[in-house]
Order: structure tokens, then sequence, then C-alpha cells
């Protein structure tokens, strides 16, 4: 259940952050542009959370290798 809520909060602050992110660059050119960009951006941000947290899992899961091997 906790790794379900971190990976939800997560995706969130990747959405967040690429809603910024877009929402401004948008606002660049007019009103409609940013919260289209802001839109792509969010889903952009998500995408990438779901990608990244393999990741981090691999690497945790990689250290912990590295630990018990060195423990013996």
């Amino acid at each position: 259940m906790k790794e379900r809520i971190q990976k939800t909060i997560r995706r969130a602050q990747f959405a967040a952050a690429g809603a910024a992110i877009g929402g401004g660059l948008g606002g660049l050119v007019g009103k409609n542009a940013a919260s289209t960009a802001a839109g792509f951006g969010a889903l952009i941000g998500a995408t990438i959370a779901e990608k990244v947290g393999p990741a981090e899992e691999f690497k945790a899961r990689f250290k912990r290798e590295k630990a018990d091997e060195a423990a013996e």
C-alpha cells in the first residue's frame, strides 16, 4: 500500500511540474496555448514518472544486493 501511495505522489509531482513548465512556455504565445501546453505538460510529466519509477526500484535493488554481497 505504501508503494502505491508513493507511486501516486511521484506521478502527481511530475504531472504538476510538467503542467507548470508547459503552461509557462505556452503562456509566451497566448492564453489558449498556455492551457493546452499545460495539459500536454501534465501528460508528459505523468508518463515520465511511470518510466522513472521502475529505474529507481532497480537501483535500490542493485544497491541492496551489493550490500548483501559485502556482508558475506
